[in-house]
């Protein structure tokens, strides 16, 4: 036992069915420091977390809490011990304000009433001291990306958090919005808050944290003091194995005659009549990778949707979008293969099995989903193996999957047919170093068998490790083009934010 420690799990274990999930796991969090816990995904991790939170009991093991053994047995237990939890998806009510969602369930009282204006001081008085700030009276709906997860650390630190545990916090940031948050865990840090980080980017880890707990199936394979270790030590800590390069590719001149995706003079508007798309042109040709940058709401869903057949063309709507020389086919066109940003919602259905999420869209080629169960396991069987997915078996719910292995789910039904247009959002998004560097390789091969890829991805670094162009979007617009290799942060994001020279 650490007395300094602000919390700590101790022999943790953890069981789902034969599925074993903690395995004795030792933690300590120290205070005011910032520690960082990774691994592959399904090490253990969000499990871990969610002992800590309360939101699951431990098998074995027990947590401290300032020395003192606590019993967690539900998240509201967590907070009354001073122990708060920033989800990757956001638990806030878009149509309450800033204030009123920060101090939901627990709102001041005056004379028998909600004191509105006292929970719009404390709120201010809060996002001033820890460099938070956000309008206590906007509605959240309304806000960016950043300024909602603000509210949601605003949230935790009203109810006097003292350990914050953030799960995945810059999934949805830009990389500004990234920065300013890790300015933000410095601050609550020399404060005292302790804060566990919870993160698959590993140079976040070596930025923002003071130690580094690293797990593998279920265990702890290294503990690192970050300003003593490099990415390679936590790779290896992580997958017991370093990485490969990636390999690098650029494809010869070609003509513009051979563009296989053609966007030409695209504009497309909303229900309400406002421009989503103005006057969009670009091509991809085969053998290769279009990235495409900027900040959420910039037009890439709308650009994507379209793309892909599964926007129908609305009043004001102008241009095309050709695929081998004719119009996209609406309804969801069979000639591009699309991998969703939100795999769960778009791209899977969570509750049926990996088997038959794998033949999702294509089983009208093995005369349906009763007719040839037996050809439905075997190409499942087929393809778990080519895309490395890990899964108990093929019977299995989507739903059990680690985030990782879900998305390679996707990505093998959606390689596996050949098209001759690839569209992919946030390729990597929530996903381990071991699952990315797989990912990666998955998509440079369908590159280099010919297939054109459009992809989109919040991270700068994943569009020039894979893309040969990057386009930036801004406002409905493609404001700039740059080769991947002569795109630096800086540079993409000036185009993302309007003032590109």
């Amino acid at each position: 036992m650490t007395v300094s420690a602000a919390a700590e799990l101790v022999g943790v274990t953890k069981r789902f069915g034969s599925v074993l999930a903690n395995d004795g796991i030792d933690l300590a969090v120290a205070r005011g420091e910032v520690h960082a816990v990774v691994g592959e995904n399904g090490a253990g991790k969000s499990t871990l977390m969610s002992v800590l939170y309360g939101l699951h009991r431990p098998d074995a093991g027990h947590v401290l809490r300032e020395g003192r053994r606590v019993r967690l047995r539900s998240p509201a237990d967590a907070i009354a011990h001073g122990l708060g939890m920033v989800h990757q998806r956001f638990r806030l009510f878009p149509e309450l304000t800033v204030a009123e969602n920060v101090v939901l369930g627990a709102e001041p009282v005056a004379r028998g009433a909600v004191d509105r204006a006292a929970a719009r001081r404390a709120v201010a008085d809060l996002g001033e001291r820890y460099g938070l700030r956000a309008d206590p009276s906007a509605r959240v709906g309304r806000l960016p990306v950043g300024v909602r997860q603000r509210v949601e650390i605003l949230r935790a630190l009203y109810r006097r958090a003292e350990v914050l545990i953030l799960d995945e916090p810059t999934a949805v940031l830009t990389p500004g919005e990234a920065d300013r948050l890790f300015e933000v865990l410095r601050t609550l840090a020399a404060g005292g808050v302790s804060v566990l980080l919870v993160t698959h980017k590993l140079g976040e880890v070596l930025a923002a944290s003071d130690r580094v707990t690293v797990l593998r199936q279920g265990r702890v394979t290294g503990r690192f003091t970050t300003a003593e270790t490099t990415a390679d030590e936590l790779v290896q800590a992580m997958i017991g194995r370093s990485l490969t390069a990636t390999a690098t590719h650029r494809p010869g001149a070609v003509s513009d005659a051979d563009h296989v995706l053609e966007v030409r003079d695209l504009s497309v508007r909303d229900r309400d009549g406002v421009a989503r798309l103005s006057e969009v042109s670009f091509g991809v040709r085969p053998g290769e990778i279009v990235g495409l940058a900027g900040v959420a709401g910039s037009g890439q869903r709308e650009l994507v949707d379209t793309v892909t057949g599964l926007r129908t063309s609305g009043a004001g709507d102008t241009g095309q979008v050709l695929l081998g020389g004719t119009p996209v086919r609406p309804g969801r066109d069979r000639r591009v293969a699309y991998v969703p940003e939100d795999r769960h919602g778009r791209a899977t259905a969570p509750e049926m099995s990996l088997a038959e999420n794998l033949l999702m869209g294509d089983q009208h080629e093995v005369g349906g989903w009763r007719l040839a169960r037996g050809v439905v396991r075997a190409r499942a069987r087929d393809l778990v193996e080519r895309f490395s997915i890990s899964a108990a078996s093929a019977d299995v719910p989507v739903s059990a999957l680690s985030g990782g292995n879900a998305q390679k789910a996707v990505l093998a039904r959606e390689l596996s047919r050949h098209t001759p247009v690839i569209v992919v959002e946030e390729p990597t998004q929530g996903v381990d170093v071991g699952a990315r560097e797989r990912i990666h390789a998955l998509l440079t091969e369908a590159r280099d068998r010919g297939q054109a890829v459009l992809l989109q991805s919040s991270e700068l670094s994943e569009l020039r490790d894979l893309a040969d162009r990057i386009l930036v979007m801004y406002e409905g617009r493609v404001v700039a083009e740059y080769p991947a290799a002569d795109a630096t942060d800086a540079l993409l994001g000036q185009a993302m934010t309007g003032s590109a020279a």
